[in-house]
């Protein structure tokens, strides 16, 4: 047997053919006791076991942090998501990074819930922009709210639940009293402009959804849907891109600080189509009122005018130089005869 590692096979709490590196022999070994002791898996472990393993075994953090390595290396070398990485533990684990989200938190819902959810396209921003504060509330960071896609988000018994790629769950659940988390509200207004994108791409169409709206069926999502990115950008104009694409991370963090800070400036409403023409006019046009100023045609007659002036000789130079264009082809032509 190699002297760096050793097979657990027949250690309780342990799944046969189990190789440890000796330096983490001796924490696997107490975690894998522990679950055996409390009745839960230790392979694969959930974050919420690790931490309740953490918390039941006080140490220095930088035990701490040792036995977390060690509980991750055994399950990423086994194919398993470590759950070490995972928000709850590295609260655990960092109690000043838990104390300022302690502290963010509360603001980030609270702002989240000032924006509008109606209203073009104040609607629109508002409801992304509040998935985005909601879910940075949980402690995620830009990175990973950017590789956020559709299917990674589901309700569960009232609780808000994100998925990352790698398997790890950010969870928003319900005060006690209530039957379901304020974010599950948030996410399925989000959701919910999604799905209507779905059933009808056209920006006008969800601009009078968002002015009088109406509850929208949201069916399960097919594979390329729940592929596509949670938070996509939006121009100034409420469009989408066309072929879908996530907000990246710098964007994402400067959001949420902007919205922190109160920079954010309030969007001006857009002009809709209205809705008569619509049906009857296939190539309807925006009704948009123009207000001139009282000189606006006088200045665009001066200028005609003055343009008239300056541009009158042109036809005589072009004269001019069409005369001089002929005399040199005579020229030339006159000279490859005599050659």
């Amino acid at each position: 047997m190699d002297s760096s590692t050793e097979r657990l096979g027949d250690s309780a709490g342990t799944a046969a053919g189990l190789w440890i590196p000796a330096r983490y022999r001796h924490d696997w070994a107490l975690f894998a006791d522990w679950c055996t002791a409390t009745g839960q898996p230790p392979l694969p472990a959930e974050p919420e076991a690790l931490a309740l393993f953490l918390r039941e075994h006080p140490a220095a953090p930088t035990t701490q942090r040792r036995r977390v390595s060690a509980i991750n290396t055994v399950h990423t070398r086994h194919g398993h998501p470590a759950p070490g990485r995972s928000e709850t533990v590295r609260r655990r684990l960092d109690t000043a990074r838990a104390t300022r989200l302690d502290r963010l938190a509360p603001l980030l819902l609270r702002k989240a819930a000032e924006l509008p959810t109606t209203g073009w396209p104040s609607g629109l921003f508002g409801r992304r922009d509040a998935l985005l504060l909601t879910l940075a509330a949980t402690g995620m960071s830009s990175a990973r709210l950017a590789r956020l896609r559709r299917g990674d988000i589901h309700v569960d018994a009232g609780t808000l639940v994100a998925t990352t790629e790698s398997g790890e769950r950010f969870c928003l659940r319900p005060e006690s009293g209530s039957g379901a988390s304020a974010a599950v509200a948030v996410y399925r207004r989000w959701a919910e402009i999604l799905a209507f994108l779905d059933a009808y791409p056209n920006t006008d169409l969800l601009a009078q959804h968002l002015t009088d709206p109406v509850e929208a069926e949201q069916a399960a999502l097919t594979d390329r849907q729940a592929r596509q990115p949670l938070l996509p950008p939006i121009d100034r104009w409420g469009h989408l891109p066309l072929m879908p694409q996530p907000m990246t991370a710098q964007s994402l963090a400067a959001l949420v600080r902007d919205h922190l800070a109160g920079r954010v400036p309030a969007r001006a409403p857009l002009p809709l189509r209205r809705k008569g023409k619509l049906d009857d006019d296939p190539h309807g046009r925006f009704e948009i009122e123009v207000y001139l100023d009282p000189h606006y045609y006088e200045r665009g007659v001066a200028a005609r005018r003055h343009a008239h002036d300056s541009l009158g000789g042109l036809t005589d130079v072009f004269d001019e130089i069409e005369a001089r264009a002929d005399a040199l082809l005579e020229d030339l032509l006159t000279v490859l005869e005599e050659l």
